[in-house]
């Protein structure tokens, strides 16, 4: 594996025609190769509206089988560009059994595996556990042209456990295809709390584990389909950081963009030598982490 590693991340506004929405990702992968990146990142859920904001089963209509149209289009693209893509899908499963699942299309166009979203969410605007059955694939790094990459997705950033067996698990690179937002009528306040609580724990997850963070959000005003609320304004912010938190890229808040950055993964293996976490993990003293709470 060369020690220098170009990635880019997609941020992109949704539309309500899957079609185009993939068309233009194709067509932004497309611009992410040919400025030198090997390794690209979709957003959570890239081909439709965020749908969670209510509970439809019609939205089930959206759901797509794995592999499917989507990962033979970008398994494909895959192989003619030399890159590996990370995308991110509603699978259908079975009728009435979905998953959030993350892609990974190798550079050579095979599906090299898939994770399922394992942490699942039910919160007002994001109503997850209606659709999506929570993951069984365990937390499984995928071996790829560009390394072993620990994909998670979205809801799963907020838990170091996640992050930390990705990472003992032997993962080079962690990333979190993602939709995130502000409720709009939250005070501006609460909103740069709610943006920098995101970045400060990914960032946490990198230093804690040695590893670099790749976090794609998408962007754009997206309306509630029921009218009861105003909606989900995602905050884009997409970045890429190294192995000890610092920024390497970030993207704004308002609009699409393809973010791109050089990692050196070399300094990795630095960082975790001078600072040794995994070795002076005590394990022997953390039976206490499979409980759900310690009365």
């Amino acid at each position: 594996m060369n020690q220098t590693l170009t990635v880019a991340l997609i941020q992109q506004c949704a539309t309500a025609d899957a079609a185009a929405n993939l068309a233009l990702q194709m067509q932004d992968i497309r611009r992410a190769a040919a400025g030198g990146a090997r390794l690209v990142l979709l957003q959570e859920l890239h081909n439709t509206p965020y749908f969670c904001q209510t509970e439809d089963p019609a939205a089930c209509d959206l759901a797509e089988p794995i592999p499917g149209r989507s990962t033979e289009r970008l398994g494909a693209l895959a192989a003619e560009l030399g890159v590996v893509i990370v995308a991110s899908l509603f699978e259908r499963r079975a009728a009435g059994l979905y998953h959030n699942t993350a892609v990974v299309l190798d550079a050579d166009g095979r599906l090299a595996g898939r994770y399922r979203k394992m942490h699942i969410p039910d919160d007002p605007g994001f109503y997850e556990k209606f659709y999506f059955t929570p993951g069984d694939l365990g937390f499984t790094p995928i071996d790829t042209a560009v390394g072993r990459l620990g994909v998670l997705v979205c809801w799963d950033q907020w838990y170091p456990e996640a992050a930390r067996l990705m990472a003992l698990a032997g993962a080079e690179l962690l990333l979190y295809p993602t939709a995130i937002g502000w409720n709009p009528d939250d005070a501006t306040d609460e909103q740069t709390r709610q943006r920098d609580a995101w970045i400060t724990i990914q960032r946490a997850h990198a230093v804690a584990n040695g590893l670099p963070v790749l976090a794609c959000n998408r962007v754009g005003h997206e309306l509630d389909p029921s009218g009861h609320t105003p909606g989900i304004r995602f905050w884009g912010s997409s970045f890429i950081a190294g192995p000890q938190g610092e920024i390497l890229a970030q993207a704004g808040t308002e609009a699409p963009e393809i973010l791109s950055a050089h990692i050196d993964l070399a300094h990795g293996e630095s960082v975790r030598r001078i600072w040794p976490f995994l070795r002076d993990r005590r394990i022997d003293a953390y039976s206490d982490l499979t409980r759900r709470f310690r009365d």
